[in-house]
């Protein structure tokens, strides 16, 4: 997804539930008000995720970008925020 085009929030929900079974993470415990601690994440996690959600949406998430990342919907902000529709 090089070129930005509106994704929803919900999209990108749904490409974080996809990528975090690869962490043994099941999908249906993945909503926007969870902690990545309460899913067993941690801040190497975090940055694994990032990389890879970079990948999907084609953006670069910046170190600086996840530190007030301690939620999903926090990551959902991240990524709406360098697609450019928040």
């Amino acid at each position: 997804m090089t070129e930005k085009t509106a994704v929803s929030r919900e999209h990108v929900l749904e490409t974080i539930r996809e990528q975090l079974k690869s962490f043994e993470v099941k999908p249906e415990d993945v909503s926007p008000d969870v902690s990545y601690d309460s899913l067993g994440l941690d801040s190497l996690d975090l940055v694994e995720l990032s990389v890879r959600i970079e990948d999907v949406y084609g953006v670069d998430i910046e170190e600086d970008d996840l530190k007030d990342v301690w939620k999903i919907d926090d990551a959902i902000d991240v990524v709406m925020k360098k697609l450019g529709t928040a």
